[in-house]
């Protein structure tokens, strides 16, 4: 069956190369509008000489039209036919060819394997009968009164979250809305969320993404979603099945929904996006699109053809490539324009800025395109600053108006509390508190360099990828058996410790360490100057059982375990605590705290109310501190005491005095990581007058 394309002999048509992707046409001469079916299909792919696309409208069969224009490697053309809900794909082939005066139809099986490639700028994947298509979306859903709630950086508390793995197992959340977008925004998910105070919530990738082969050959699938194959399409199977079963509009607006729910409750939604490499793989990869389109230009490759890559994933996106830096912003803005997003974590970020001699460029033409959209440069950029190439390690070195992920705070809050204690009881020594101390003030001098402040420095202990907070303080060694690598992957150095036995105990004293412990870790990131990230999870002190490396556990063992445990329900308490304080803290601060770097903010004491020396700071035998923290004026400050040594110490407050030499002030006790908290919380203590702190406990004091 042969169906008749325009009333024209010429193989040439009206079309345009912008935008990128299904659009509607320009009006033609006399502005005449094209047909309501009629699309504009531009796609770049410089490594093809002729390109099909292969399409089907709703009820219709599969037709196919060659795109006869080309422009600077953009194929082009106007298809008739071409509604709404239209499935497509791509055909290319890499010699010159007839190009057709008709549009034949054709069965999509006909090839083995993927017959068809994916548009870089499709707005939906369908999945069918093992086929991958593209969708032609419409962009309608009633956004109301929505607004972004655009949040300062100082006030903003992330908290890292699975779509699926936040709610498949609350028992408050409808069974058929478990792991859904849907789910996601269930009024019992939010409550919980605002109950802890944090402002907003960053989800792991929801880009459509593909299961690795040698996952699907162990009968597992990629649980994180950390291989990205579309970079504009909402991944199908986090949608409620009655909405993958009404179709890619429906699960559109399911997205849609879950982030006009979420701004409703003042929370933020900042995506986590993989755009350093795609799913396909390496250079021996199965072939989904960008391979098919123009494999050495969409992909990092060295002077003979081979792939670089710093990625570990096979392959590394070309940001030398001024088309694939534009489908990244153009993939951005979308996200922003038309799900309201409020900002990015960069997965890898550092493969996105590496110049032509791949080394990491904080002028890359990426970030200076970044820093000048109108669009981009409004939303909240977060870099994982690190990749596995040459130089792969930039935290601090990204430019203005980028947060950072700070390993040097993770590691070495995690060192004292955990790994020093472990040398210390042990026989050995810890560290000094001078790496602890930098941590907590936001690791200026880490920063300065990019000129930012401390407010750079995103703090955290605990991400998706790693031990849990819980299995920190349980765990000295990785148990990554049940990923079927024999416990090869998962990174080695995690700076844990298990307080004296491997995994779950029920002897009352190890039990009550780590309780201490977990309670250590999470008030040092909120007491922290920078911006402080929970991962799901650890406020209720969730577990996957020594499992570091849970990407493809997609099963209990990684999801957020809900059942009220008294080790839960406690870490659930002190974690709101934290969070509060830290907030009636900020809420006391002028507008500027703490970007500005003047040292009246910041007084470091020893454990006599001395000023600290350079001998106590770096005398590892010395590992008690204070720090006096607040406005300029001297009127509103914060006392923080650490001691991570496994005496009680007695201190003695800071002596702040008036101008006639009296004491200024009493300082009173709002908190402590130790067992003794309901007991001590309250108590006031004079300037200058002596405090007990216990073995390995944080005390926070307000004026």
């Amino acid at each position: 069956m042969v169906m008749p394309l325009f009333d024209t002999a010429s193989t040439m048509d009206a079309s345009s190369a912008h935008p990128l992707g299904v659009s509607v046409p320009r009006p033609g001469p006399g502005g005449h509008a094209a047909p309501h079916s009629a699309a504009n299909v531009a796609v770049y792919a410089p490594g093809v000489l002729t390109l099909e696309v292969a399409y089907k409208a709703p009820g219709g069969e599969w037709r196919l039209q060659t795109l006869p224009n080309v422009t600077h490697g953009v194929h082009h053309g106007i298809v008739d036919g071409f509604p709404y809900g239209s499935r497509y794909g791509f055909r290319a082939t890499s010699k010159a060819e007839p190009l057709p005066l008709s549009v034949p139809t054709m069965d999509l099986d006909d090839d083995g394997g993927q017959p068809l490639l994916l548009d870089p700028y499709g707005r939906a994947v369908d999945e069918r009968e093992g086929f991958l298509t593209n969708v032609r979306m419409a962009g309608d859903f009633d956004w109301g009164l929505d607004e972004r709630p655009r949040l300062q950086w100082r006030n903003t508390i992330i908290y890292e979250a699975h779509v699926r793995g936040q709610s498949m197992l609350h028992p408050d959340v409808p069974e058929e809305l478990r792991g859904t977008y849907a789910g996601m925004a269930h009024p019992a998910i939010i409550e919980h969320i605002k109950s802890l105070g944090v402002t907003s919530i960053q989800l792991l990738p929801v880009h459509f993404h593909l299961d690795e082969p040698h996952l699907q050959n162990l009968g597992m699938t990629n649980y994180w979603g950390y291989n990205t194959a579309a970079f504009f399409a909402p991944h199908p199977g986090y949608a409620t099945q009655a909405a993958q079963d009404a179709g890619p509009q429906a699960i559109q607006d399911e997205f849609k929904g879950m982030v006009k729910l979420l701004h409703a409750a003042g929370l933020e939604v900042i995506l986590d996006v993989v755009y350093n490499h795609t799913a396909e793989g390496g250079a021996d990869g199965q072939t989904i699109s960008f391979r098919g389109l123009g494999e050495t230009a969409y992909y990092r490759t060295d002077g003979h053809g081979k792939y670089l890559d710093t990625t570990g994933c096979g392959n590394s996106l070309n940001f030398g490539n001024p088309r694939v830096v534009q489908l990244v912003l153009d993939s951005l803005r979308y996200w922003v324009d038309e799900f309201h997003i409020d900002g990015f974590r960069f997965d890898l970020a550092v493969t996105l800025c590496r110049n032509t001699h791949n080394e990491f460029d904080p002028r890359h033409p990426f970030l200076v395109a970044v820093a000048a959209d109108p669009v981009l440069s409004d939303v909240k950029l977060i870099a994982e600053p690190w990749d596995i190439g040459y130089g792969g390690w930039q935290t601090g070195k990204f430019p203005m108006g980028w947060v950072d992920w700070n390993d040097h705070f993770r590691d070495s809050v995690r060192s004292f509390w955990l790994s020093d204690r472990a040398a210390i009881e042990a026989g050995g020594h810890g560290g000094s508190v001078a790496r602890l101390a930098d941590a907590l003030s936001g690791s200026a001098a880490l920063f300065e360099g990019s000129g930012r402040s401390r407010l750079a420095s995103l703090n955290f202990v605990t991400a998706h990828d790693g031990f849990t907070l819980n299995d920190l303080v349980s765990y000295d060694r990785k148990h990554n058996e049940a990923n079927g690598e024999q416990n090869r992957d998962g990174h080695g150095d995690n700076r844990s410790y298990n307080h004296g036995f491997e995994g779950r105990t029920e002897d009352e004293d190890i039990l009550a360490g780590r309780a201490q412990t977990r309670r250590n870790l999470m008030a040092s990131m909120m007491i922290s100057l920078g911006v402080p990230m929970i991962t799901a999870g650890d406020e209720l002190a969730h577990t996957q059982q020594g499992n570091n490396n849970a990407y493809c556990q997609d099963n209990p063992l990684a999801w957020i375990d809900w059942t009220r445990t008294p080790e839960s329900s406690e870490m659930l308490r002190s974690t709101k605590r934290f969070v509060r304080l830290r907030k009636e803290f900020l809420a006391s601060q002028p507008h500027d705290f703490p970007a500005r770097d003047e040292q009246s903010y910041l007084y470091w004491f020893d454990h006599s109310g001395q000023p600290m020396s350079m001998e106590r700071w770096n005398d590892p035998r010395h590992r008690v501190m204070q720090l006096l923290l607040g406005s300029d004026d001297g009127t509103l400050a914060g006392l923080v005491v650490v001691n991570g040594s496994n005496s009680d110490v007695q201190i003695t407050l800071p002596e702040l005095t008036n101008d006639d030499g009296t004491p200024r002030r009493m300082f009173e006790l709002r908190l402590t990581t130790s067992p003794l908290h309901e007991l001590r919380q309250g108590g006031r203590v004079a300037s200058g007058e002596m405090d007990l702190i216990e073995a390995n406990s944080i005390n926070i004091y307000r004026t």
